[in-house]
């Protein structure tokens, strides 16, 4: 798109925002119902996109990308009177007579630039909280997915106001033009790299951004002592890897930690439940993502062709440059510096790091940069609380893996370099909006020692003040008292 048409579609959202229209409830309620429609009149549409450009199966579609979006606009719905609603806030006496309120207004023109793992989700979740708080919005969906980013562009349009909410394709390049307008607002998911990018740009118009990241998350798996229990944590870590886009989640497990002495049983699990979830031939499989394109999969293939890091495969291995598929991969104790394991492998390959005890896990992590989320397998309730206080991470769940993400009462986001704002639910309309405050003072009365000229008794009154020491106060100003 050439900058002339950029400039006409961003002049158009600015006046309808200037507008007035979006703030109304009725604009907002409009356009969340407008989104649920396109989920329920186009889920085989958007399915079989993701199954294009993703390899995903309907389950997994329906499960990551379209029931969960609709879970999201249906809570908005349930909630968005109360999220617009002013907030009452107290006061101290010595305001009397006054009241004061938070009134959520939103920020103007936001731009939305999405990823491509989860094309979908993750270009509808924060429209959810945009529409809601009432913004103009421009999606930049990825061009990585291009299946997808056609049908988001044809079906909002067709289902939304297209004068306040545009969809904007194509590549880096159009990015690039995107990020040289001001927009009120910028939310970005992807890569560190593009990242540091967006708020480069974002910096020239002092634009406030969120970058929703990633990072590696780790996933602590210690020995429980029910048989059921090591079953269960196994099964959860195949899933937590492998059963989320192949790999390619920023929120899934990066890779493992657990004790050497662990190590036989846990891997014998870990290739159990790989087997049980897909096959003995991983490529027959129609439960498994492919890798997103030829520039990925030679990522991934360089990491594991790294000889020292090809030596510690214990499992998997396989690839198929053609249909793009890489087998579920488990690795043990690759070299700590290799490249493996010191970037986001965002696939699926799951290195197993052994420790002499458990309790190094907590070590371990924290000297390595903050992730997205962290992972612990495990009933030690002092190791539990070890990792509560002596890590940091966006979240951490203990015993299961990702579903955090998919609850709307708690924020999601990131923490250093995984990302900072947070959103879902409450906290995407909260990360659109500004909260204004509102005070409301009276004449009846009036403080006369606020006033110069400065004397030494109206000093020791405002030092009462500020103590609310309103006895001291009164003391004060009767003469009954000569220091606060």
């Amino acid at each position: 798109m050439s900058n002339y048409h950029l400039d006409l579609d961003l002049k158009e959202l600015r006046e309808a925002f200037n507008s007035g229209k979006t703030k109304e409830s009725s604009w907002r309620i409009s356009q969340l119902h407008g989104l649920l429609h396109i989920l329920e009149d186009k889920e085989n549409d958007i399915s079989m996109a993701l199954k294009k450009d993703l390899g995903k199966h309907h389950v997994e579609a329906y499960r990551d990308e379209i029931g969960t979006v609709v879970k999201s606009i249906n809570n908005a719905l349930a909630n968005l009177k109360q999220w617009m609603a002013a907030k009452k806030t107290r006061l101290p006496i010595a305001a009397f007579p006054s009241s004061a309120s938070l009134v959520p207004e939103p920020l103007g023109v936001v731009l939305i630039i999405s990823s491509w793992n989860f094309p979908i989700g993750l270009s509808l979740e924060p429209l959810i909280g945009a529409l809601a708080a009432g913004n103009a919005v421009v999606l930049k969906p990825s061009e990585l997915a291009p299946t997808c980013s056609s049908l988001l562009a044809e079906t909002i349009r067709d289902y939304l106001d297209n004068s306040a909410v545009k969809v904007i394709e194509g590549g880096s390049d159009q990015g690039e033009k995107l990020l040289q307008y001001k927009f009120d607002k910028i939310f970005f998911t992807g890569s560190t790299h593009v990242g540091r990018i967006v708020m480069s740009a974002a910096a020239q118009h002092l634009t406030p951004v969120t970058l929703e990241l990633g990072g590696k998350c780790p996933a602590v798996v210690d020995s429980f002592s029910s048989s059921r229990d090591n079953n269960m944590a196994a099964k959860r870590v195949v899933w937590g890897k492998f059963g989320v886009c192949a790999g390619q989640a920023c929120i899934g497990i990066d890779y493992v930690v657990t004790e050497k002495k662990y190590l036989f049983n846990l891997i014998g699990l870990l290739k159990r439940y790989i087997k049980q979830c897909y096959g003995d031939d991983p490529n027959g499989s129609h439960s498994i993502c492919k890798i997103i394109n030829k520039k990925h999969f030679s990522r991934l293939k360089t990491l594991l062709d790294e000889p020292s890091v090809k030596s510690s495969i214990v499992y998997g291995g396989s690839m198929d440059e053609q249909s793009l598929f890489i087998e579920p991969t488990i690795l043990v104790d690759p070299p700590l510096d290799a490249a493996i394991m010191t970037e986001e492998i965002f696939g699926p390959l799951l290195p197993v790091i052994t420790l002499e005890s458990i309790e190094d896990s907590v070590n371990f992590i924290s000297t390595r940069p903050s992730p997205l989320a962290l992972y612990a397998f495990t009933e030690n309730k002092n190791l539990q609380k070890r990792l509560v206080s002596e890590t940091s991470s966006g979240s951490i769940m203990f015993n299961d893996a990702i579903l955090q993400y998919a609850v709307d009462t708690l924020p999601f986001g990131g923490v250093g370099g995984s990302g900072f704002g947070r959103y879902h639910g409450k906290y995407s309309f909260d990360n659109f909006s500004h909260e204004k405050v509102i005070v409301m003072r009276s004449f009846l009365i009036d403080i006369w020692f606020r006033y110069p000229p400065w004397t030494n008794q109206k000093l020791q009154l405002i030092k009462a003040g500020f103590r609310y020491d309103y006895l001291s106060v009164v003391l004060l100003a009767l003469g009954l008292k000569r220091n606060a």
